[in-house]
């Protein structure tokens, strides 16, 4: 193909229209693709061969050497889905996906909060709520009570909610429906604040934004006395964690999360074990010097 020009940035239109229609992509893992896809037509010549493609690439590819690992990984995942879409679409007579290393990514165990701090924050909250603290307290039990990603709950709808049932309908990563048990307690503090209420979202006329919630729940934290700064991404990891710890079955709570994978659930083991050396490093009598 080396008298014929790859026009790149066309293929990778034609990609990227074919992950949002077609695997349904979130508009955030197209932003990402659409900026790690920048690399190919940078290093590769328009009239390369096949056979030069994947040469130039790797050439290109040791300028993210200096990368974290984790963006690496995310980066070198990219490509693979545009190359093996090529391949799928007959561009390319090789799978070039397969000529591409991913790094590996050491294990990082997610930052959560206890229970006992867990409770600790919501009983920061005063007796008598004022609107926006009722609004804040209502972000935290959904993140905290019902698991959600902070985009979940910023985008939470009245009608989402099935107060019969204690459920909410959230719309996962590739646009499948899923309803979440949200505990009884949040489900008090959901109604509680849906009093007066004529708006659309849960939080207003339009989702909130979620630098806004960000800033929310770290402010909580350190009204809490907590140690360390609190975000909603510790909330979603504390849902988890404690379900676990208590004994929930892990295909259950892949499914309360959302994750299309196990192995992405099954870090969460790797977290309770890390908890329970450290309780019996603490309480053990051989543990004590």
């Amino acid at each position: 193909m080396g008298d014929k020009m790859w026009n790149w940035p066309e293929k990778i239109d034609k990609f990227l229209i074919f992950m949002n229609n077609v695997e349904s992509c979130s508009p955030h893992t197209l932003r990402a693709y659409a900026s790690d896809l920048k690399i190919v037509p940078k290093f590769i010549h328009e009239n390369s061969s096949e056979s030069d493609v994947i040469t130039q690439l790797r050439k290109g590819l040791s300028s993210w050497q200096n990368l974290s690992p984790a963006t690496r990984n995310r980066k070198s995942a990219a490509l693979k889905s545009f190359f093996n879409w090529m391949f799928q679409k007959s561009y390319f007579q090789e799978d070039l996906s397969l000529r591409i290393q991913t790094p590996k990514v050491p294990l990082k165990i997610p930052h959560y909060i206890s229970a006992d701090e867990a409770i600790s924050v919501l009983k920061s909250y005063p007796g008598k709520l004022s609107q926006e603290e009722s609004q804040d307290k209502t972000l935290f039990c959904l993140l905290y009570g019902a698991g959600l990603r902070v985009s979940e709950a910023c985008t939470l709808k009245w009608s989402d909610v099935n107060w019969s049932k204690s459920q909410i309908l959230i719309i996962r990563k590739g646009g499948n429906e899923h309803w979440v048990p949200i505990p009884e307690m949040a489900l008090g503090v959901l109604k509680k604040h849906s009093r007066n209420q004529d708006h659309k979202y849960v939080f207003g006329d339009i989702p909130m934004n979620t630098r806004t919630a960000y800033e929310i729940i770290k402010k909580r934290g350190i009204e809490a006395g907590l140690l360390k700064p609190l975000h909603p991404h510790a909330l979603r990891h504390s849902y988890a964690t404690h379900l676990l710890s208590s004994g929930a079955d892990l295909r259950v709570l892949q499914e309360l999360l959302g994750h299309q994978s196990l192995g992405t659930t099954q870090r969460y083991t790797h977290l309770t074990t890390h908890e329970l050396a450290r309780m019996i490093d603490k309480h053990h009598p051989l543990a004590k010097k």
